[in-house]
């Protein structure tokens, strides 16, 4: 018995079978390589329908650019929506694999429709969808209705995959063992890295087919591609560690607050958990894993919910969970609550962040983009940040950390509130170099250009610090927060803590387009175009970039004031409450006896 507990997992994950997972022969690299080349893979295929979406409305839809971006947005803002859902079927019902599954299943069925369409009757004639020949918009409704139809199935798949993928890749480790637990960390960076490198491919020899006119090729490679990453995920099947699915969260909290609010008359409030409801076993109202989260002190008008009144005292009432509620369900509440401060400061990051491929990329078709005779098309300068992210990756995980932890004698250096604190300081100073590359791109502009091509002499290689300091920001920002928010949600809402990041860079986009145009409303007054006109050689974006710096600065002030008063969540592992459930049944024991 004693050997077969060594070889068990101790953080309480089972294999497909439902039996606890042995270490040997499930989980760790095997498991964490194929989904990291899945997510890569995923990755390529989204982004290959992602990127150049807004060109296929305009040039093969006939859309205007106005209606295109709008649609986009609104497809872009879908994706962001369905994690949500993805998250909360993988934590309330189906499990992270399942769910998985299921919605690339769907992916892969969106791509394939997609490319159909686009191959049977949206590119006629045959050879158009490029610069020079676009289709027209002579397309049927029942043509129109099937490619929404396809890339709305593309959103779905996409959206509810991804909160499940990262958090089900953290699952192979074992976080209770201190070799597993280590590589448990690594593993998020390396997951932003595989993210980066598909969205690498996606960028520029997709890009550049679609950009072409080859759009049948470029979705019909996302389609093979989504495909193959669902075929490898499949075949780590056997290998994989699963977490079963904990039930309904929403109504977890509800019960709190219900319990809670019921008991609002209740004078004492305990300072220590000892006086608050505590329950073992399959009984326990959190139904929160197999770990218990140790009592904190603040919110303590919650802690109502876990007192146990006079009320509540008989054997039926005791297990009801909308009058009684355990510690670990109260402390689930908590840590959702804790949690959102710091989600929402993340949001302004993620405006500095969408403007990679959105005012960057303005900036740069303004500016000198030949080398000799080769154009450099300016949305390819993401490269630079794709390349900024998989060096700093390294510089971190070899480098910086290993040093930070030498010096501050603590095995795990910077934390990951830490670490986000100085990728919002790294935005700041990106936003800066932003500024003054446009205050250098207007002193070399010609300020009469019509068409704005080519309207300064300023390279547009001027541009790569900005993109590698925004490399360095994600690395530090969007890294650590998929590892704080998978560290720090409740056993029963990893999922929902992946989920965070994606609804940040969504809320990100919105705020932005929000800013631009309260920014342009306030700055266009009679002769004034505005700090972001269309020939930006008479606007001010330099002014805008500032503007976002300034404002990330403050959200950095009140995200230090927030990150101060987080408190971390404490589970207690697996071996400890066996220790405890050991100690409390010899403790029965003992008490029986001296009964008899």
């Amino acid at each position: 018995m004693k050997k077969e507990q060594e070889v068990c997992t101790r953080d309480g994950s089972v294999d497909r079978h439902g039996d606890p997972a042995i270490r040997g022969k499930t989980g760790t690299w095997f498991a964490g390589i194929l989904i990291l080349v899945n997510q890569g893979l995923a990755t390529l295929a989204f982004f290959g329908v992602g990127v150049n979406l807004v060109l296929f409305l305009t040039r093969v839809l006939g859309q205007d650019n106005a209606d295109a971006a709008n649609n986009v947005s609104k497809w872009t803002g879908t994706v962001y929506i369905f994690s949500l859902l993805g998250a909360f079927l993988s934590d309330s019902y189906w499990g992270r694999y399942k769910t998985c599954v299921i919605f690339q299943a769907i992916f892969v069925a969106g791509l394939v429709l997609l490319s159909l369409s686009s191959y049977l009757f949206l590119l006629n004639p045959r050879g158009c969808g490029d610069e020079h020949s676009p289709c027209g918009s002579t397309h049927s409704t029942y043509q129109n209705v099937f490619f929404y139809f396809s890339i709305y199935l593309v959103a779905l798949g996409n959206g509810g995959y991804q909160p499940n993928i990262a958090t089900f890749g953290a699952d192979q480790f074992d976080e209770e063992d201190p070799e597993e637990g280590h590589y448990k960390i690594a593993f998020f960076s390396y997951f932003y890295l595989a993210l980066n490198l598909g969205s690498l491919f996606s960028n520029t020899i997709l890009g550049y087919f679609e950009d072409q006119g080859m759009w049948a090729l470029g979705f019909w490679t996302s389609a093979g591609s989504a495909l193959m990453a669902l075929i490898l995920f499949l075949i780590g099947t056997p290998r994989y560690r699963h977490f079963t699915p904990r039930g309904n969260p929403l109504s977890r909290c509800c019960q709190v607050m219900v319990a809670a609010t019921r008991k609002w008359k209740v004078q004492r409030v305990p300072d220590q958990d000892d006086d608050l409801f505590q329950s073992d076993g399959p009984k326990d109202c959190s139904r929160n894993g197999d770990r218990k989260i140790r009592y904190t002190q603040g919110f303590r008008f919650l802690d109502r919910a876990a007192i146990i009144t006079s009320k509540d005292c008989t054997e039926n009432r005791i297990h009801n969970p909308w009058r009684v509620c355990t510690t670990t369900q109260v402390e689930e509440f908590k840590c959702i609550l804790r949690l959102l401060p710091i989600w929402m400061c993340t949001i302004l990051y993620s405006v500095v962040f969408t403007q990679m491929a959105s005012l960057f990329v303005e900036q740069g078709a303004v500016m000198k983009t030949t080398i000799s005779k080769f154009h450099v098309p300016p949305a390819s300068m993401s490269s630079f940040d794709i390349l900024s992210v998989a060096a700093f990756i390294f510089i971190y995980r070899r480098v910086l950390d290993p040093l930070v932890a030498r010096i501050r004698k603590d095995p795990k250096g910077l934390t990951e509130l830490q670490r986000m604190g100085i990728g919002l300081v790294i935005a700041i100073i990106a936003m800066v170099s932003a500024g003054i590359v446009e205050l250098f791109r207007l002193k070399y502009a010609k300020k009469e250009c019509p068409s704005c091509e080519s309207a300064s002499s300023l390279s547009i290689f001027w541009q790569i610090p900005q993109y590698v300091l925004i490399g360095a920001s994600e690395v530090f920002m969007y890294v650590g927060q998929l590892e704080f928010f998978n560290g720090q949600a409740p056993d029963g809402l990893k999922s929902f803590g992946s989920a965070l990041c994606m609804t940040s860079i969504s809320l990100g986009n919105y705020v932005s387009s929000l800013l631009v145009t309260v920014v342009m409303k306030i700055s266009t007054r009679d002769a004034m175009p505005g700090w972001i006109p269309g020939n930006l050689n008479k606007g001010h974006l330099d002014r805008f970039y500032f503007l976002l710096a300034f404002l990330t600065a403050a959200d950095l002030a009140v995200y230090i004031i927030c990150a101060k008063w987080y408190k971390y969540i404490k589970f207690e592992g697996q071996q400890q409450q066996q220790q405890q459930q050991e100690a409390d049944s010899k403790s029965s024991d003992e008490e029986a006896d001296l009964a008899v």
